[in-house]
């Protein structure tokens, strides 16, 4: 028996070890490598001035640094930031600038965001930190009840729009059911918050920007695989990119492929794989700001193409595709050539050694395509 016992757990290593390594899925560190970065990935001509090297969590320091030199009344607080943060997204800071205006909290979600809100009531420019998306339940109640809400309880007498709330987010290969969470969807269903996630290092910089300028309170989740895996060139100077607007990455004329974050880059392997095997072109929507959602750009992509496919790493049911999957049926059913496809997590908690199996890799994705194109 104990032999058995021996030769069974043996096995079952060398198993677990091929499928957190094997091509497609895992590289030898646990990260995911079934997607590539490309710098650039259409960027938008309105990045004008000098550029340098970041990657995504360089792109988040440097618009933290650049709120704290073009606004006094700008602090960053939260667990660990004064040193650096777990991921290094505000290291330095509280050495330029003073640790009065970037500090470390007590470890209390709920504490965070109540004292983010009451110092955007008072005035400031208030960014908080919660070190994980996974970690911001407790502080549930004062975004959803207090910060969504302050200003119309008040009749507009008092707000708390200046309060932004930065969160690292998604999958990234090991990190199991505490480290590896996408809670957009929980705050889709919240009237008075904005809820953004950007896809690279570029639009990470211009659209926490526009979030920390934005009069309502905002929520930036930020896809925390590609903290170090995703690379541009990004201007030094502050600059924005607008809320609630989509952006078409690929223009295509068959199927309309619609993500966020991570999974942008998933669906954009997906696409040249369906124009390289079946011929079939993909239309590429980085949706980029989950609420309030572009609702005319996917809609005027899919009334084009017909077939719609939408792809996020949270659980399928109740997560945000199925609001677009419903808004699209209503406004394009006539358009429609297929049902409306979900590649989605599955209705699990975030698994550990059997993430491959969880996450909607591309060759989920790419069989969607092949079911919505032979429908």
């Amino acid at each position: 028996n104990t032999m058995f016992s021996t030769s069974l757990l043996r096995v079952g290593s060398k198993l677990i070890g091929l499928l957190l390594t094997r091509k497609g899925h895992f590289n030898t560190l646990g990260l995911r490598n079934d997607f590539g970065f490309p710098p650039g990935l259409r960027t938008k001509t309105f990045l004008l001035g000098p550029t340098t090297k970041m990657n995504l969590f360089q792109s988040v320091t440097s618009a933290l640094d650049n709120t704290l030199a073009s606004d006094p009344t700008a602090v960053i607080f939260g667990e660990d930031v004064a040193f650096g943060g777990v991921f290094r997204c505000t290291v330095g800071l509280r050495d330029k600038y003073g640790k009065d205006r970037v500090f470390n909290t007590p470890l209390c979600e709920q504490g965070i965001v109540g004292f983010g809100i009451g110092a955007a009531v008072a005035g400031a420019t208030a960014i908080a930190e919660i070190q994980f998306a996974d970690y911001i339940y407790p502080a549930f109640d004062q975004i959803v009840n207090e910060a969504a809400k302050y200003r119309y309880r008040s009749g507009n007498l008092f707000d708390c729009g200046n309060l932004t709330i930065r969160a690292p987010w998604g999958c990234v290969g090991h990190g199991s059911l505490y480290h590896s969470q996408s809670p957009e969807a929980f705050f889709a269903h919240c009237p008075g918050i904005k809820v953004v996630i950007p896809r690279g290092p570029v639009q990470c910089k211009g659209l926490l920007l526009s979030c920390i300028a934005d009069q309502n309170p905002c929520i930036f989740f930020e896809p925390k695989i590609l903290y170090r895996a995703a690379v541009e060139q990004v201007p030094t100077e502050a600059y924005t990119i607008p809320l609630s607007q989509a952006e078409v990455i690929q223009e295509g004329s068959d199927v309309t492929l619609v993500a966020w974050g991570t999974q942008i880059h998933v669906l954009m392997e997906v696409a040249n794989m369906a124009q390289e095997k079946l011929g079939v072109s993909c239309e590429l929507i980085d949706l980029q700001t989950i609420l309030p959602w572009d609702t005319e750009t996917v809609c005027k992509s899919v009334a084009k193409t017909g077939r719609l496919l939408i792809s996020h790493e949270a659980p399928i049911t109740g997560g945000f595709a199925a609001e677009i999957s419903s808004t699209v049926q209503e406004e394009c059913f006539l358009n429609l050539e297929a049902p409306i496809a979900r590649v989605c997590g599955y209705d699990t908690p975030f698994p550990h050694i059997f993430e491959p199996f969880y996450i909607p890799d591309k060759w989920k994705c790419f069989d969607a395509i092949k079911k919505l194109i032979s429908y």
